[in-house]
């Protein structure tokens, strides 16, 4: 992992918009035919990554504004579907991750509480599910196309954080049981691993 400048601010608020631009830049390295692939998280083709990322994106940004239920499109509920992926994704998606990191940077976004995916909580929880969200998930994407990736220590030390008190019964979803990584594995490994997936994951051939 390769460190950056600290995106937290002296709040502690982190700035979802370098991790939104790393997705950004993995889209151009999808090709259509690896749109079928296994990626990292679960079962979960590549394909059906970029769908969760078209819905998640639109339902994160709306939690950072405190809108539930608002006019446009909406996210689908569960997991994505590579049969439901807009076709225009190459042109949607990065406008939807400017949005989202656009919607974060307001400093009312992390104050009070908000809702996502039906669940209301703080909102600086669900800030930081929402940097979640686009490291492991920009992690999946990478290693399911054989691209690099990197992240800010701020962001995976606050990943490892979130995670680490995430408990094991409540894992499910996106969350697997943790992967044991070696002791001196970089700060995003661990985040990794602490996601449920093993930071060793390749794509086949």
């Amino acid at each position: 992992m390769t460190d950056r400048t600290d995106q937290t601010d002296q709040t502690g608020r982190i700035d979802l918009g370098p991790a939104a631009q790393r997705v950004t830049t993995l889209l151009s390295g999808v090709s259509d035919d690896q749109l079928g692939a296994p990626t990292p998280c679960g079962d979960y083709s590549v394909g059906e990554l970029l769908d969760h990322f078209m819905g998640f994106t639109i339902g994160m940004r709306d939690a950072a504004r405190k809108i539930t239920g608002g006019p446009g499109p909406q996210p689908r509920p569960g997991r994505g579907s590579a049969e439901g992926l807009d076709p225009g994704w190459r042109r949607e998606l990065p406008r939807r991750l400017d949005d989202l990191a656009a919607a974060w940077r307001d400093p009312a976004a992390w104050e009070g509480t908000t809702q996502a995916g039906g669940v209301t909580m703080a909102a600086d929880a669900i800030g930081l599910f929402a940097l979640d969200e686009l490291v492991i998930h920009g992690w999946d994407l990478a290693r399911a196309t054989g691209q690099p990736f990197d992240c800010d220590r701020s962001s995976a030390e606050a990943i490892v954080g979130l995670l680490s008190a995430f408990p094991e019964e409540a894992r499910g979803g996106g969350f697997g049981p943790v992967v044991t990584v070696p002791e001196d594995a970089s700060v995003l490994d661990r985040a990794v691993g602490l996601s449920g997936r093993d930071p060793a994951w390749r794509a086949a051939g």
